[in-house]
């Protein structure tokens, strides 16, 4: 009897590539992202078109996108070279999808203000928020898709179904509990904005008088039409973003329900979910975390907060808290579930199979 070797299976990750990153994820996706990304910023730059608010931080944007130019074209070809710059590369994508996540904040107040208002308040600003947000997505996958070694992540066959993603799952108990946080949260907001939605009156200000200052700082007709049937529009956004927040956290979350029809029982892409909730935690936790800041200041007294249309500086301060402090809250909890979503989803990692022999006769 002599043995033989017999492979179980083929080895991955030979190529540095996986699956499911495919063009995204290889470095390809980023370094083409960069070069547009730096073509932008060298044109506002040259044209003196502000950006965040002026117009020296151009050449800074060239800069980060060329940046992902050189990390991209390291990362495609990651299993050709040197072990030394490998170990650097992961680092240098990270700190640039850092960077380009910076620059997209404000996204969702863009995509708010054209879905009511139709229009923004910058083109331009609105252009480098979106730039910046695709490029953190695409620089994110291929940090995730590269290792030290040169190869990348390869699905588990263990379980896992025919998309190579682990079989869906609930997030731990504490990222659960902050989703339940980020949700109530919301409750006192939304009944502010409902008050005024039916006609009522809250911190002073009455609901005809709200739709008014709308009016006069050019909300559309749908805004105005959703608030004279009783609909804030704010509110029925946090509504979906709770939506949100449970699908990231629930196994339901990661299958088409029934009601979908042809799309019933088929595992829900990564991005679809992931896409709104890191653009919704860029905004919304920076954004609630440095407000409730601001209103800490106000209710010392250290800073004086402006009236606006309210009367008294105790209704502006009380609206900032219900407001800004549902913000953070939410913005926290979108951030944990979001990454809790994604280790859950993400196919599992497997080493080479160990070969194993077999008797012949």
């Amino acid at each position: 009897m002599t043995a033989i070797e017999v492979r179980t299976a083929e080895p991955g990750g030979t190529t540095g590539r996986t699956r499911w990153t495919g063009w995204t994820g290889s470095g390809t996706g980023a370094a083409v992202w960069g070069a547009g990304y730096a073509v932008f910023g060298a044109v506002c730059a040259v044209a003196g078109t502000p950006l965040f608010g002026t117009d020296r931080l151009g050449w800074a944007v060239a800069a980060v996108g060329a940046a992902a130019v050189a990390a991209g074209a390291v990362a495609s070809r990651s299993a050709r070279t040197a072990p030394a710059y490998r170990r650097m590369l992961r680092p240098v994508l990270r700190t640039l999808c850092v960077l380009a996540g910076a620059a997209a904040f404000g996204l969702l107040m863009d995509v708010i203000t054209l879905l009511f208002n139709q229009a923004v308040d910058s083109a331009s600003g609105a252009a480098l928020h979106a730039l910046s947000a695709l490029g953190a997505l695409l620089l994110a996958a291929t940090a995730h898709s590269v290792r030290a070694d040169g190869t990348a992540a390869v699905a588990s066959a263990g379980a896992a179904d025919r998309s190579g993603r682990p079989q869906p799952s609930a997030a731990s108990g504490p990222v659960q509990l902050a989703a339940l946080a980020g949700s109530l949260a919301f409750v006192p907001y939304t009944g502010m904005k409902l008050t005024w939605a039916f006609g009522g009156t809250f911190a002073g200000v009455s609901g005809a008088e709200v739709r008014a200052a709308a009016e006069r700082n050019g909300a559309s007709g749908l805004w105005l039409t959703l608030e004279s049937w009783g609909v804030d529009a704010t509110a029925l956004l946090a509504a979906l973003g709770v939506f949100l927040l449970w699908g990231l956290v629930r196994p339901w979350g990661q299958v088409f329900p029934r009601w979908t029809l042809p799309l019933h029982g088929r595992r829900v892409p990564r991005w679809l979910p992931l896409t709104p909730a890191l653009i919704g935690a860029a905004t919304l936790a920076p954004y609630g975390l440095v407000g409730i800041g601001y209103a800490a200041l106000g209710t010392t007294g250290l800073v004086t907060v402006p009236l606006g249309d309210f009367p008294t500086e105790a209704d502006v301060l009380l609206v900032c808290w219900l407001g800004l402090g549902a913000f953070a809250v939410y913005g926290v909890a979108l951030a944990a579930a979001a990454r809790s979503y994604w280790h859950r989803t993400a196919p599992t990692p497997r080493t080479a199979p160990t070969p194993r022999t077999a008797p012949t006769p």
